[in-house]
């Protein structure tokens, strides 16, 4: 099949060029815009608690808000604020409301619950609306215009204006991601061109990846995640083009290397330009397809997950990787095949040499001699930084985490923390709802409020009262406002949310009922749904790629050790992440979704070198060599595409630690020290070694091992078998 592929190819190169380039134009120009979702509660499916609060808190205070955004006054020289800057204050807001900035639906003034206890701090809390919460870029564009707005109403006062809250968090998280995605684009675009050139000594064959990924494949790839995401109303995330990037990047590149590489060992063998296209496209071709397969699995499981930022980031990542595949296929060997091989290759001059392959000869070797000890030597890394996962603390505060300290929102969430309780920024409420429509007895609430209060880690409750519009028009639900001790993103919080959900259901009078609603409600609801997805998602989706190796395979017994070569480097990267930056680092704790990017990145690209190495470990076999001297050879030959492409796609991920704050940093270690494990560990001691071990058996119960299966080399049509001149390769 790949062999017919390649043929086809070679005949209609500049065809298949020119549908490329005019299939990315059209689908680029035609896409649908789609925007980015940044509501937290929005990524959660409806019978979870706090979007059932939420349902209660629309239907009976339609004109109620959770601020969106605050303002945190302070006077310029540190002083408490007396009388006349609560005036000050007063006119500020007034002045901002008439402003009649786009999205602001209210700004609540400055009132005396909202002074802090030291009166040096003052807050002035302001609604957006919900379809401006909905959209990442017009969130964020209320965000500066109060910003800039209140700042310039300021001057020359003696208040500082300081814009805080999750519209401010937005704006300040689109900056930081921004100058990030630049650093990171330019850094992988720079290690790729260096790596790949000096892999081949070769000024183009570094730009040749470059142009099959960043310039077609990802525009194209773009284009139909918003087409799908249009058609089947799937979520959008903004997280999505970040790491877009590095993986059609990463994985174009792998797979480009993976081609080149045969590429170059077919003209060394004697084959003309366009042969050489062809029998790369033949060997490699059901190696990168299977690959490509079990990646985009892995990537399209995600749509079973409960969170909708998943459920986004699946099916676009999945998309981007058929693409990319798509096009080392096809593009990839069009331009080898209408570029001259000594072009591609300069201006080195022993690319038709068969190099020594010293290191990696010696490693065949070590691992032919002693694959046992090989196997327990590498499965015993795997294993030892495994047990670092046991210590492993999910944290939910993501906008702490992915942007500096110096950014404004943070700068105000501290100082609310001082002056406040640190749950003042985002407070909790409390539903409680008569259950058979009638009105609710508020001689109830003092009883009912003193039992919240008595919660650990409650800060105040606030009674419901009609003064504060926190009673229904029809009397049949109150709102409780809850502040917290802690942080809302805080595992504390979280916690302290899990009791007062208790006491609040449990304690609930006679004829009523409770919802807790809230931040931090929602995130003790991503937790929830983060422990569905660890028992749904990992084992479909290691159930279907098990299939597609044992269908690449023709193998029942080989699926089942590859994937616990995976299984062990996805612990294993956990393991050595959680050890790094707990232990070592003293954080409280790893980003809530580490441990699923690391089963998207690591697993899924991972069992690419793993799939490399086995298939070419087949094919030695398929030449009549025995299972330790395929091993050997698989090594020898295979090493350094692994090698290679498991440096560039952990440079690539590495890129992410320049970003500047925490999440990214840890990230990009995460998925750099994973992929060298997947290469390194894995694909070059581990799987191979297990193979040599197991024998003939690893193909049980087909005959993958042996000859005949269609591996060999295939004539050009349309070549006449006649290899070009030297001075034309």
């Amino acid at each position: 099949m790949f062999h017919r592929i390649g043929q086809f190819v070679v005949r209609r190169a500049w065809w298949v060029i020119a549908a490329w380039v005019v299939g990315m134009i059209a689908i680029v120009a035609t896409a649908p815009s789609v925007s980015s979702q940044t509501d937290e509660a929005a990524f959660l499916p409806k019978h979870y608690e706090s979007i059932q609060a939420m349902q209660v808190q629309e239907k009976a205070f339609p004109a109620a808000f959770t601020p969106s955004a605050l303002v945190l006054f302070e006077r310029n020289d540190g002083a408490a604020l007396d009388d006349a800057d609560k005036t000050a204050m007063d006119k500020l807001v007034q002045d901002l409301t008439a402003k009649k900035i786009d999205g602001v639906e209210k700004i609540i003034p400055v009132s005396a619950q909202s002074i802090s206890q030291d009166h040096k701090y003052a807050m002035a809390m302001i609604a957006i609306d919900k379809t401006k919460q909905q959209d990442q870029n017009g969130f964020a564009d209320v965000a500066k215009a109060l910003r800039d707005d209140g700042k310039s109403l300021a001057s020359g006062t003696t208040l500082k204006f300081q814009l805080g809250g999750p519209a401010a968090q937005a704006l300040d998280q689109k900056d930081a991601s921004g100058s990030a995605e630049g650093i990171i684009t330019m850094a992988t675009l720079l290690l790729v061109i260096l790596i790949v050139g000096i892999i081949f000594r070769s000024v183009l064959a570094g730009l040749l990846p470059i142009l099959v990924s960043l310039v077609v494949a990802l525009p194209a790839s773009m284009g139909l995640i918003n087409y799908a995401t249009d058609i089947f109303d799937l979520k959008s995330t903004p997280v999505l083009t970040a790491i877009l990037i590095v993986v059609v990047l990463g994985v174009g590149t792998d797979y480009f290397l993976f081609l080149a590489f045969r590429y170059r060992e077919r003209l060394r063998a004697g084959d003309d330009r366009k042969e050489a296209v062809v029998n790369a496209v033949g060997r490699v071709g059901e190696a990168i397809a299977s690959a490509a397969g079990a990646v985009t699995i892995a990537f399209a499981a995600l749509i079973l997950s409960s969170l909708g930022m998943f459920q986004a980031l699946g099916p676009g990542l999945a998309i981007a990787v058929v693409v990319t595949a798509l096009a080392a296929l096809t593009l990839a060997p069009a331009l080898l095949a209408v570029i001259p091989a000594r072009a591609v290759f300069w201006p080195g001059k022993k690319w038709l040499q068969e190099p020594s392959d010293a290191r990696f000869t010696a490693l065949g070797r070590v691992v032919q001699k002693r694959p046992a000890l090989v196997a327990i030597a590498s499965g015993g890394v795997l294993v030892a930084l495994s047990l670092g996962a046991l210590s492993y603390n999910g944290l939910f505060d993501m906008a702490g985490s992915s942007m500096p300290k110096d950014k404004e929102s943070m700068v105000v969430q501290d100082k609310m923390t001082t002056g406040f309780s640190a749950g003042a920024a985002d407070p909790s409420q409390v539903y409680l709802s008569s259950t058979g429509g009638g009105k609710l007895d508020p001689a109830s609430f003092q009883a009912y409020a003193d039992k919240l209060q008595k919660v650990d880690g409650v800060a105040k409750v606030y009674l419901p009262s009609a003064e504060a519009k926190s009673i229904s028009g029809d009397g049949a639900t109150a709102q409780f406002t809850v502040l917290l001790k802690n942080a809302p993103a805080s595992n504390e919080a979280i916690d302290t949310i899990t009791d007062l959900r208790k006491v609040a259901h449990e304690q609930a009078p006679a004829g009523t009922e409770a919802k807790v609603a809230g931040l931090t409600s929602v995130f003790k609801d991503i937790n929830l749904a983060m422990t569905h997805d660890y028992t749904l998602v990992f084992p479909i989706a290691g159930l279907l790629i098990l299939l597609i190796l044992g269908l690449q395979l023709r193998s029942v017994v080989a699926p089942w050790y590859l994937m616990a070569s995976v299984g062990l480097g996805f612990t294993a990267t956990l393991g050595a992440t959680t050890l790094l930056f707990q232990k070592i680092g003293h954080e409280t704790g790893l980003m809530f979704m580490m441990p699923i990017l690391i089963y998207l990145f690591v697993v899924a690209i991972g069992t690419d070198y793993n799939i490399l190495i086995i298939a070419r470990l087949r094919e030695e076999a398929r030449e009549g060599r025995e299972p330790r001297e395929a091993a050997r050879e698989a090594l020898r030959h295979g090493g350094p595409t692994v090698a290679a492409a498991g440096c560039i796609l952990a440079a690539s991920f590495g890129t992410f630690m320049l970003a500047g704050n925490t999440f990214m940093l840890e990230f990009g270690f995460a998925m750099a020290f994973g992929i060298i494990l997947a290469a390194f560990v894995m694909a070059m001691f581990f799987t191979p070694a297990l193979t040599a071990l197991i024998g003939h058996r690893a193909w049980w119960p087909g005959h993958g091992d042996v000859g005949g299966h269609g591996s060999g080399p295939a004539p050009v049509a349309g070549a006449h078998g006649v290899p070009e001149p030297a001075g034309r390769r």
